[in-house]
């Protein structure tokens, strides 16, 4: 028995089909409550007895974060569920009735015969260790962009109020800077005060001695400022906010990072594999690890590469042959987790440095630097996989794979 499931914020649609696409019942609606989890159970109990179905697959389309609870339940109950693609509901709709509407009785009919055809996937919901190491890495990522937001905005306001404040420090981010931005962020503020009374509120909090010049450079950068002189009251305000929510946000991202690289050092297998990678540090592993789950549950590492999207698909027709891209079809997230840990990557470890400058600069189908970015994530991929299932020692004889590549040592 095929079960068709809509899913919604609070109330879900379910129809029940045969095999054959035969309706074996008239559609149900229930709460997502565990009264309305109950009811949908007896239910599905009830039509399967009835129809003498062993069998049960339950077919829902991902909505959003509102099925987790729904398929939890149900397997909890020992039946499967699946999800369809709701680009795949969306096209096939019309099938049926040669209609562009959406109703809560249509769409688990058009979920059901997806099902039926074949055309889903299992989903895959981590457990134990991998749960946690999961929410941890989602987590520190929602963290990220509030980080990324709230500097935005620093950099937004000090644009606007004291565009040359730059000038002095190379990083906004330093304990000199971040206690400047917090007691005298405005020109005007800082004019006011002596070199010696700047330095002396500096060391209030820098352990390290810093210079009378900086605080000079300090102050007669503040004198000839093009910075906005309006609305400063409300501008020392938001500064203040700003400075209050920067250190919170940091304080929480290091509690967050804290805890995930004890989850992936102490607990998750493979981790320390993955950390004899020279490039790889403990964020990169810990995301890595989070995206996939437990690794084990793949039978080669190309099923990897699709999940994260980065299969390549081929645009041709007749006799036009387009460009061949990578899908960015699977999780966005490894995808970034991947690229970004290629950067370094690339510049710190000589082997993948070596294949890096290979790819560009071969004779035959060189690639651009994004391009060689991408295959070298296929190929960290290739080897993490190894690594971990075979616990397997990091070979970087075998990372160059016999290519005539020569891998010359990198400066620290």
């Amino acid at each position: 028995m095929i079960v068709g499931v809509d899913i919604a914020k609070k109330k879900h649609y379910a129809r029940a089909f045969d095999w054959r696409g035969i309706e074996l019942d008239k559609t149900i609606s229930f709460k997502s409550r565990y009264q309305g989890f109950q009811d949908f159970i007896g239910w599905v109990n009830e039509v399967s007895s009835k129809y003498c179905k062993d069998k049960i697959i339950v077919g829902l389309e991902p909505t959003g974060h509102y099925w987790y609870t729904f398929a939890q339940e149900i397997l909890a109950q020992g039946h499967m569920i699946v999800q369809v693609n709701p680009y795949h509901v969306k096209k096939a709709k019309e099938l049926d009735d040669n209609s562009p509407s959406k109703s809560d009785r249509k769409d688990p009919k058009t979920i059901a015969m997806l099902v039926k055809d074949g055309r889903y996937q299992i989903p895959y919901m981590p457990h134990g260790l991998f749960a946690e190491l999961r929410k941890a890495n989602n987590l520190r990522e929602e963290w990220l962009v509030k980080s990324w937001s709230i500097k935005n905005k620093v950099h937004r306001w000090l644009d606007t109020y004291f565009p040359e404040f730059t000038d002095v420090f190379k990083s906004w981010e330093g304990k000199a800077a971040l206690l400047t931005l917090k007691e005298i962020p405005l020109p005007d503020m800082i004019v006011k005060l002596s070199a010696e009374e700047i330095v002396s509120m500096w060391r209030t909090e820098v352990k390290r001695a810093v210079g009378l010049k900086r605080a000079q450079e300090l102050k007669e950068t503040a004198m000839y400022s093009v910075g906005v002189n309006e609305g400063t009251e409300m501008a020392f305000y938001e500064m203040q906010l700003l400075m209050k929510e920067y250190h919170e946000i940091r304080t929480i991202l290091e509690d967050i990072e804290m805890r995930l690289e004890e989850l992936v050092l102490i607990t998750i297998p493979g981790a320390a594999r993955l950390l004899e990678i020279k490039g790889i540090g403990i964020k990169t592993a810990a995301g890595f690890l989070a995206e996939i789950g437990d690794i084990s549950r793949f039978n080669h590492p190309k099923q990897i590469i699709k999940l994260a999207g980065l299969n390549l698909r081929e645009n041709s027709s007749g006799t036009h042959k387009g460009l061949t891209t990578i899908t960015k079809r699977g999780r966005s997230r490894l995808r970034a987790i991947l690229f970004r840990a290629m950067l370094p990557l690339v510049a710190k470890n000589a082997e993948f440095n070596a294949l890096h400058k290979y790819y560009t600069s071969r004779k035959e189908n060189p690639l651009k630097k994004k391009q060689s970015l991408i295959a070298l994530c296929g190929r960290f991929i290739r080897i993490a996989y190894t690594l971990i299932t075979r616990n397997a020692e990091y070979n970087p004889v075998k990372v160059l794979g016999g290519l005539a590549v020569v891998a010359a040592p990198i400066a620290a």
